[in-house]
């Protein structure tokens, strides 16, 4: 019989600040399942090493993990002083403001005087100075390999934290002079680390508290095979409840779905943690007008629906407002058209945008625009499995896929034909097995949307 889930999650902790606390390895890496905890170990870990006295960094990617980083590390250790290093520009968000602890400045020796330093790897690579004993790098499947070179120098010994089924470092120069190499610029900082490091421990999070059974049993096979995780609830733990009177109410103005459908879609949702909105087979344009009203029409509905989440964090129930509830995209663009719908509307406030922006956030309900919808070819943009993979793993409660029929035709007509390089590993799966996975189960979760009159 398996641990519980919160004893088989603290072991594989206890294993990780074991390893930190040895000294016999220069790194360690930990792989984390969407919301498995990878923020709060991140937090712990530089709670165990500052309490240790020694003075650390951190790397995270973007800005926005910095300051979320901040915030909870503050929050969980209010007397450890944090220095946050920044452009010059930067003007300080609430979450990081709101902490006297933390000091915010444009050079290392404005925050010399924290015990953890903070920033993006991008300002990180701007130090010319100084050494530490210890990193952490957070996201560390979303930094390219070259932007660990530039840092590297600056410490002795590090944690490299990160979820190995989400998107994969890009750039917008062409890349293939470096295939097969081991230090290939475009591979993340953890894939070359352990190709020259091969016995660094490897150490996985086996649990996510924020996925529920129903969503764990579908991502976790998809887009994690060989290593699989399990969700820290139980079915009975998690409820998604519409309003009964709210049932056939009219649905704030987005022309084009059909009301019907919609309903049925939420409704199938809050039922089954499932729904596929299917709307009939065609080629469209990448900016699909009626994929996009579909997707704003049934974030609306969840809203005028009056759902309430049920949740190990509020047993009597948490209304689902705008803010727990986002629309997930492949492109900009798309995400921009749905935004335009929402504007005016109940739901104007609604998270509405791509894969790459919505890693690492959470949200009690989605609703995704598969990236294969209307399309006639299947590029490896599209069928990018960590695309997917981020898309429909970012929800507590429900999440609704909106497509156009044929989609598993699409995939069959356009098998991979990738080149095989030498020195590069198969990755797997790749996003055409992935995709036939997800959309083996959305069949039975299916909502056909009737052809709208032209």
């Amino acid at each position: 019989m398996s641990a519980p889930p919160g004893v088989a999650a603290n072991a594989v902790v206890d294993a990780v600040l074991a390893d930190l606390g040895r000294g016999a390895h220069r790194g360690v890496v930990v792989d984390s399942p969407p919301g498995a905890g990878k923020s709060t170990l991140v937090v712990r870990a530089a709670q165990v090493l500052a309490a240790a006295g020694e003075q650390l960094i951190v790397i995270a990617q973007t800005n926005e993990q910095v300051d979320d980083l901040i915030d909870r590390l503050a929050t969980a250790a209010p007397e450890l002083p944090i220095g946050r290093l920044s452009a010059g520009d930067y003007r300080a968000s609430e979450r990081v403001s709101q902490h006297r602890s933390v000091t915010v400045g444009a050079k290392i020796g404005d925050v010399s005087q924290g015990s953890v330093i903070i920033a993006t790897a991008a300002k990180w690579a701007t130090v010319g100075d100084g050494s530490w004993a210890w990193a952490i790098v957070d996201e560390a499947y979303q930094m390219r390999s070259d932007a660990l070179l530039r840092v590297a120098s600056r410490f002795s010994r590090a944690l490299f934290v990160g979820d190995p089924g989400q998107l994969d470092p890009f750039s917008t120069v062409e890349s293939a002079r470096w295939t097969g190499l081991t230090w290939d610029p475009m591979l993340s900082a953890v894939s070359v680390l352990l190709r020259h490091n091969p016995g660094l421990p490897v150490h996985r999070l086996p649990v996510s508290w924020r996925l529920p059974p129903s969503a764990a049993e579908v991502v976790a096979p998809a887009f994690y095979p060989f290593t699989g995780f399990r969700a820290g609830t139980r079915p009975e733990d998690r409820a998604l409840v519409l309003d009964a009177g709210s049932v056939g109410a009219p649905v704030p103005a987005v022309a084009g779905p059909d009301p019907d459908a919609v309903d049925a879609a939420v409704a199938q949702a809050a039922a089954t943690g499932w729904a596929l909105y299917e709307l009939p087979a065609r080629h469209t344009l990448r900016t699909d007008g009626e994929a996009a009203a579909a997707c704003a029409a049934l974030a609306l509905r969840v809203l005028s629906a009056g759902a309430v989440a049920v949740s190990e964090r509020s047993r009597d129930g948490a209304p689902v407002d705008a803010s727990r509830i986002a629309i997930g995209t492949a492109h900009r663009d798309q995400a921009a058209v749905i935004r335009n719908l929402l504007r005016g509307t109940p739901g104007e406030t609604i998270t509405v945008d791509t894969a790459n922006r919505l890693q690492g956030r959470e949200y009690d309900v989605t609703v995704v625009l598969h990236p294969l919808s209307g399309r006639r070819d299947a590029t490896a943009f599209h069928l990018e499995s960590g695309r997917l993979c981020v898309l429909t793993s970012r929800h507590r409660h429900a999440c609704i896929v909106v497509a156009r029929a044929g989609i598993p035709d699409l995939l069959d007509a356009h098998p991979s034909t990738d080149p095989v390089h030498l020195n590069v590993p198969v990755r797997f799966p790749d996003g055409w097995e992935a995709n036939h996975s997800i959309l083996a189960h959305l069949s039975a979760h299916r909502v056909v949307a009737p052809r709208q009159r032209v």
